[in-house]
């Protein structure tokens, strides 16, 4: 459909909103919804309902647009600094001489509680400071890390960095979701694309200031603090970045709390209040009143009757309860999806810690072998690997709104046609490699698939959680790509750094073989949001 089109079709639905019936407004969007009746709490589905027409009034506009820079920042912030620890370890072995794969351990554990706080947490006290406050922590203990003295001081401060970080995906890609209308989900996969540049920025920033202000790779003589300021110049310059990036956050872009959050605690009047914001910030009007919702609860109660009337959405103190949880598990088809993408996210984070904390070390070892090793030539391949990554976003925005393909199609395996296929069997190939050349090679299509899997695990997560439950649907299956992102980095140490053994391959065969494996499970996915509004 055209622009012109799209916007004549809201129009009239803004006429057809002033002369309908609220009951007949929330039967006209109940049939694209993606849960069936009876699937979450009733009156919270015939509010959502309302808000899903209501964000649809108005359109996609200036407001979501700027959402969809300021949300990317903790895309962007996910993608550095994890990738930091690959991208630091060699020098900062060479300085403090310890175990490298521990460093990666102890930013996983950061990341792991970060997940855990602010994505269950955000459903308690709200998005909006959740949003703000993640990336401050980033960038301040990014700074400092910089400063570190010894090993022990910047384990400790990347892990506390991780809290920040770990919490960056699961708020914002619910912040996202809670403001875009229904045709326009498929931004959320679009959004990997600043996990990419992310991995560009990075790989870049690290290049210059690794290859020219650092010890000699793979020297046995002692490598001061002076001779071997390249890591902490990047620390310096990535936690400034990211700093600069909450302060547009926080001073630049007015951010209102969700709609759907405060929706779910009751507050209707200040739902209202900001879908009108929303609407003056786009230059548009819309027709949503509280008497809208109101009686949108009101006909869900008379249906059921005192039973309905007795029943709460969810608990309005700040206080978290299980039932966020249990809620994700209300129906066997919801409880199976949730349990499903727990399992997915937990064995993906597992393969991907393996490999991307071990791909520099196998650059350069590899490098070392066809006898090109050198920072210049393991920095400039990162950077390569990154440019890779970023068409992979705009290919996986557009192949989940094909039909009969959609979010679960991109995500599975299907003779070996579909990305996260095709992820595992370059990691598979890339260890037949007998040139740089070659091995660079087959890490670039690693990195063009792995950012389309990215993207569309990053999308359906979310999707398929309801929005009074979404940050806690996220914390889960972030906490389970965090813990198993620590076992990732423990299975490191002993194949890695207890024997010594830099140019083993092992992680690359554990990790190839869980993404392939994930492919599998992604065909059992029963929700394909593809068509359908989130609520």
């Amino acid at each position: 459909m055209s622009e012109k089109g799209h916007y004549d079709v809201e129009a009239k639905g803004q006429k057809d909103r002033a002369e309908t019936p609220i009951t007949s407004r929330v039967t006209a969007v109940k049939a694209v919804d993606l849960f069936e009746d009876g699937t979450v709490d009733p009156v919270y589905q015939a509010k959502a309902r309302v808000l899903n027409a209501a964000l649809q009034e108005i359109g996609m506009g200036k407001y979501q647009w700027w959402l969809f820079a300021v949300a990317g920042f903790g895309w962007f912030a996910d993608s550095v600094w994890p990738l930091l620890g690959g991208l630091i370890l060699s020098p900062v072995v060479n300085e403090f001489r310890f175990n490298g794969p521990f460093l990666s351990l102890a930013l996983n554990i950061g990341l792991f509680v970060g997940a855990v706080f602010w994505g269950l947490g955000c459903d308690v006290w709200g998005r909006r400071w959740s949003f703000n406050v993640t990336l401050f922590l980033a960038g301040v203990f990014g700074l400092a890390a910089g400063g570190s003295p010894d090993f022990l001081t910047l384990a400790s401060l990347l892990a506390v960095l991780g809290l920040g970080v770990g919490g960056n995906l699961p708020v914002d890609s619910a912040v996202f979701l809670d403001f875009v209308p229904g045709t326009h989900q498929y931004l959320l996969t679009i959004l990997s694309i600043w996990w990419s540049v992310g991995q560009l920025v990075a790989s870049f920033v690290a290049w210059p200031l690794i290859a020219n202000f650092s010890c000699p790779q793979g020297s046995t003589d002692p490598c001061t603090r002076s001779e071997n300021m390249g890591w902490r110049y990047l620390l310096f310059t990535l936690g400034g970045m990211t700093l600069l990036l909450w302060a547009i956050r926080l001073f630049v872009f007015p951010l209102y709390e969700s709609p759907r959050f405060l929706v779910g605690r009751g507050r209707d009047a200040e739902a209202v209040d900001v879908v009108r914001r929303i609407a003056e910030f786009n230059g548009r009007t819309t027709s949503l009143e509280v008497r809208d919702l109101e009686e949108a609860a009101n006909a869900v109660k008379e249906r059921q009757g005192e039973a309905g009337r007795k029943k709460t959405v969810l608990s309005k103190s700040s206080v978290f309860t299980l039932n966020h949880i249990k809620s994700l598990f209300e129906t066997p088809k919801l409880a199976w999806s949730t349990s499903l993408l727990i399992f997915l996210w937990g064995i993906i984070g597992l393969g991907a810690t393996l490999y991307n904390s071990f791909l520099p070390y196998l650059l350069s070892s590899r490098g070392a072998k066809f006898g090109d090793s050198s920072y210049y030539i393991t920095y400039r391949n990162q950077v390569i690997l990154g440019v890779i990554g970023v068409p992979g976003a705009f290919l996986a925005g557009w192949a989940v709104e094909q039909p009969y393909v959609g979010r679960r199609g991109t995500l599975a395996l299907s003779a070996g046609e579909y990305p996260i296929g095709l992820t595992g069997v370059f990691l598979f190939a890339s260890t037949t490699a007998r040139s740089s050349n070659a091995l660079l090679g087959w890490n670039c299509g690693y990195a063009f698939h792995s950012n389309i899997m990215y993207g569309v695990l990053y999308a359906i997560s979310p999707e398929v959680f309801p929005a009074k439950d979404r940050g806690t649907g996220n914390g889960l299956t972030a906490t389970a790509t965090r813990v198993f992102g620590i076992i990732g980095a423990m299975m490191q140490a002993p194949v890695i750094a207890l024997y010594a053994n830099l140019e083993t391959a092992v992680p690359v065969y554990v990790s190839g073989g869980l993404i392939i494996g994930a492919g599998l499970v992604a065909l059992l996915l029963p929700y394909e949001p593809r068509g359908k509004a989130s609520i």
